[in-house]
């Protein structure tokens, strides 16, 4: 049985870890809210592009662009977004579980085809080592992880796109936690290159728009080619902030779970500790009413 002293330290450890785990949730909380104002500032810049490319598919206009260009698929890189700390529960782990589920999607659609990950974040980068014996080729950039800002987002981007263009990857995929709520976050696969047309243009086109006549400068396929590249930064920006976000959010349950498990562990110290006080403070009675009944 624990001593007086020894609950009493037991007491202490977890009452500073309930304090910490509750100052880290409320940390991860505001950064949360952080992130679903950046991807709020970023709605209005992606849904006016959308709107751009809407009018254009449906004036009929004919237009080509090698970023949505099919191909016979090779070679095809995958990103896949982690995150660079833990105490965030099973979030890499699910990621990673999803990976490995998109993997095999790429093998059944394409065949033997040679598959390169982008590993962004260390401790799925880490998790990622795993797929080297199975001949997958692991790939980490100096700089490219889940805390890199939008300029570092857009010339990751443009690397891949310039890949793509060159022929290195026939085919692009990101590989992300997205996120819904603070309670709610799911792993998705999204092809960024070749961009899927049904993507492009999901703001519908209004009925008075359509009726419209519009004239294109210099041209439908000229304008076509300058949006597009800005919709596909636009959706990879989109892609690094919720996962930025679901990895805070899932730190948040973490957090939460973790200071719940504390306050319990602590009530029943704390009760044991009470218990034994009292059994302490009972036996030393007894002894001084033993010792003066012996007198």
């Amino acid at each position: 049985m624990a001593t007086l002293r020894e609950l009493r330290t037991r007491i202490g450890s977890v009452s500073s870890t309930e304090k910490i785990t509750g100052a880290m949730k409320m940390i991860s909380s505001a950064k949360v809210h952080k992130n679903e104002a950046a991807l709020k500032e970023l709605a209005p810049f992606k849904s006016q592009i959308q709107k751009i490319m809407s009018h254009i598919l449906a004036s009929g206009v004919t237009f080509t662009s090698p970023l949505i260009e099919e191909r016979e698929v090779k070679s095809v890189a995958v990103v896949a977004y982690g995150s660079d700390d833990g105490l965030c529960g099973a979030f890499n782990l699910n990621l990673f579980k999803h990976l490995l589920i998109e993997i095999n999607n790429i093998n059944e659609k394409f065949g033997d085809v040679k598959i390169t990950i982008y590993a962004v974040g260390k401790k799925l980068a880490k998790a990622c080592e795993k797929l080297k014996v199975r001949g997958i080729d692991v790939k980490t950039i100096n700089g490219v992880d889940s805390k890199m800002e939008g300029e570092k987002v857009n010339e990751f981007t443009e690397s891949l796109r310039k890949s793509f263009l060159e022929g290195t990857y026939d085919c692009v995929e990101v590989v992300y936690t997205h996120f819904f709520s603070m309670a709610r976050q799911r792993p998705a696969a999204v092809q960024l290159f070749p961009v899927i047309q049904s993507l492009i243009a999901t703001e519908p086109v209004s009925a008075e728009d359509a009726n419209q006549l519009y004239i294109f400068e210099p041209d439908a396929n000229r304008i076509f080619n300058e949006v597009l590249p800005m919709f596909v930064l636009s959706s990879m920006q989109e892609f690094t902030i919720e996962n930025r976000a679901s990895e805070q959010a899932a730190r948040v349950m973490a957090m939460q779970s973790a200071n719940d498990n504390a306050q319990k562990l602590l009530e029943e110290l704390q009760l044991e500790f009470n218990k034994l006080r009292q059994q302490s403070i009972t036996t030393e009675l007894l002894d001084i009413i033993g010792g003066q009944i012996g007198r």
